[in-house]
């Protein structure tokens, strides 16, 4: 099984930043795309940001130009640094991986989550 252990999520300042860190363990052959999805109290979750083996990123439109999304393909980690941080960026935010599992077959892969919290 893979399992996907997030770290640095925490209570910051609004202005300050934070790095998310989510490293994929287990068995598998391959991890396609990589990528942070948060989900504020009473809300849905929603794509924050993804990147591709092939370092093509996407993010969501209220953090363009605030959040860097990067990745190791060796150590199958993904970091996330958060710049300027807003309180409306307060949320959990979880690792997700898709790719294929040690049978050749598709695996979507979620962390457990890391709270994010800006105060005003």
């Amino acid at each position: 099984q893979v399992q996907l252990v997030e770290s640095g999520g925490g209570l910051v300042q609004a202005g300050g930043s934070l790095r998310l860190s989510c490293a994929a363990s287990g068995r598998f052959r391959s991890i396609n795309t990589m990528g942070w999805y948060r989900q504020p109290p009473g809300k849905q979750r929603d794509l924050v940001a993804t990147i591709t083996s092939g370092g093509v990123t996407n993010y969501a439109d209220s953090v363009k130009g605030r959040f860097t999304i990067s990745r190791d393909n060796a150590k199958n980690t993904v970091s996330l640094q958060m710049n300027s941080l807003k309180p409306e960026d307060s949320a959990v935010y979880t690792c997700n991986a898709v790719g294929l599992d040690s049978f050749g077959r598709i695996m979507n892969v979620w962390g457990q989550g890391t709270q994010v919290t800006v105060s005003s």
